[in-house]
C-alpha cells in the first residue's frame, strides 16, 4: 500500500496528475476539485495522500491497479468513508467529487439530499443512501465542524484581507471566504492584488483552475 507520494508535479490531465520521483512518472487519479487545488503547484514538489485500488473483470482477469491521490489527508479519510456506501465505488466517487469534500461532508451531516444529487452520477436514491449510512460520521470533516478554525487575520496581507471583504460583499460566507483563501495560501498561490487573491480563492471554491 502506498500511503503518500512526494515528487514533482509535472503534468495535469483531465482526471489525473503525473508525479515524477527518481525518474519514474506516477499517474495519480484525482477528483476534479483537487485538480483545481493542485494546478498552482505545477512544476513544484508536492505530496499526495494516496489509496491504491485494483480493478478487474467479473472473473478477476485483466487486473489494473490505480492510484488515487488527495492534496489533504482529510480528503483521503472522507473518500474511504464515502466509498463504504453500497454502490459507491472508487470510480463513481472520483466522478462525483467535483466539490471540496468538506462541503460534501456538510451536506451529508445536514441530510441535504437535494444538494448531493447535484454531484455527477449521484441520483436521489444514492443520495438518500449516502445520508442514511454516513450522517453522523462526517462531523469531523464537514465545513461546519471547521468553522471554529477562523483564520488569523493578523498574518494576512492587506490585499488578502481586502479580498475576503470583497468576497463577503459578493455574498460568500466569511468563514468560507477565509478558508478558501487560507487553502490557496497553503497551496503556494502567488498573488498581489485583492482581485488576484479572489481568483486564487475561487479556484479552491470551485475546484476548477481558471
Amino acid at each position: 500500500m502506498i500511503s503518500h507520494l512526494t515528487g514533482q508535479l509535472v503534468e495535469l490531465k483531465e482526471d489525473a496528475v503525473i508525479i515524477e520521483r527518481n525518474g519514474v512518472g506516477y499517474i495519480v487519479q484525482t477528483p476534479k476539485y483537487a485538480l483545481g487545488e493542485l494546478a498552482p503547484l505545477h512544476g513544484h514538489e508536492t505530496t499526495l495522500h494516496t489509496l491504491l485500488f485494483v480493478d478487474g473483470g467479473q472473473n478477476g482477469g485483466h487486473l489494473e491497479p490505480s492510484l488515487i491521490g488527495f492534496p489533504d489527508p482529510r480528503d483521503k479519510v472522507f473518500f474511504r468513508r464515502f466509498i463504504s456506501v453500497k454502490g459507491i465505488g472508487s470510480k463513481k466517487a472520483l466522478k462525483a467529487l467535483t466539490m471540496p469534500v468538506a462541503r460534501v461532508a456538510d451536506w451529508i451531516e445536514q441530510g441535504d439530499v437535494k444538494a448531493l444529487t447535484e454531484l455527477p452520477g449521484i441520483g436521489k436514491r444514492a443520495a438518500e443512501l449516502i445520508v442514511a449510512e454516513l450522517k453522523g460520521k462526517m462531523q469531523d470533516l464537514a465545513v461546519a465542524s471547521s468553522a471554529g478554525r477562523s483564520v488569523d487575520a493578523s498574518r494576512l496581507s492587506e490585499a488578502q484581507r481586502d479580498a475576503i471583504e470583497i468576497m463577503v460583499s459578493l455574498g460568500d460566507g466569511r468563514v468560507d471566504a477565509e478558508q478558501w483563501l487560507d487553502r490557496a495560501i497553503e497551496l503556494g498561490e502567488q498573488a498581489e492584488s485583492p482581485e488576484e487573491w479572489i481568483r486564487a480563492a475561487y479556484k479552491v471554491k470551485t475546484g476548477v483552475h481558471a
